[in-house]
């Protein structure tokens, strides 16, 4: 069974950090590419990021670019979303997923194979 369990959500004022962190169990997570999304109350959920499985491409939505910065650690099976500069725009609750998609590739749609619970993230101005 795959797994994803995210923690690292919380409340934080205007131009505050969070790093965000993605914990997969049971999936040969480097075969895997890594996405980011969030759905805010009453809209909805957006691609913020996605990290291809060898680490070496990158997407961000236009909104968080120069803020966020996705990563993973494929050793530990962790992937991860710093965040910066945090605006009250940016609350919502924060999932990551995975698909499989081993190399180079991104999938920038909600195509995702495996999904996590979702961590709330709240910045207050």
């Amino acid at each position: 069974e795959v797994r994803l369990v995210e923690s690292g959500g919380g409340l934080v004022h205007t131009g505050g950090s969070l790093r965000l962190s993605c914990a997969t169990y049971g999936a040969t997570f480097d075969d895997y590419a890594l996405g980011w999304f969030r759905q805010a109350p009453g809209k909805a959920r957006e691609l913020i990021s996605c990290l291809s499985s060898s680490g070496g491409n990158t997407y961000y939505r236009d909104s968080v670019k120069g803020r966020f910065t996705i990563s993973r650690d494929n050793g530990k099976k962790m992937g991860y979303l710093q965040m910066s500069s945090l605006k009250p725009e940016d609350t919502a609750v924060y999932t990551c997923a995975i698909v499989w998609m081993p190399g180079r590739g991104l999938v920038k749609t909600d195509e995702y194979d495996w999904w996590g619970q979702g961590t709330q993230v709240t910045v207050s101005s």
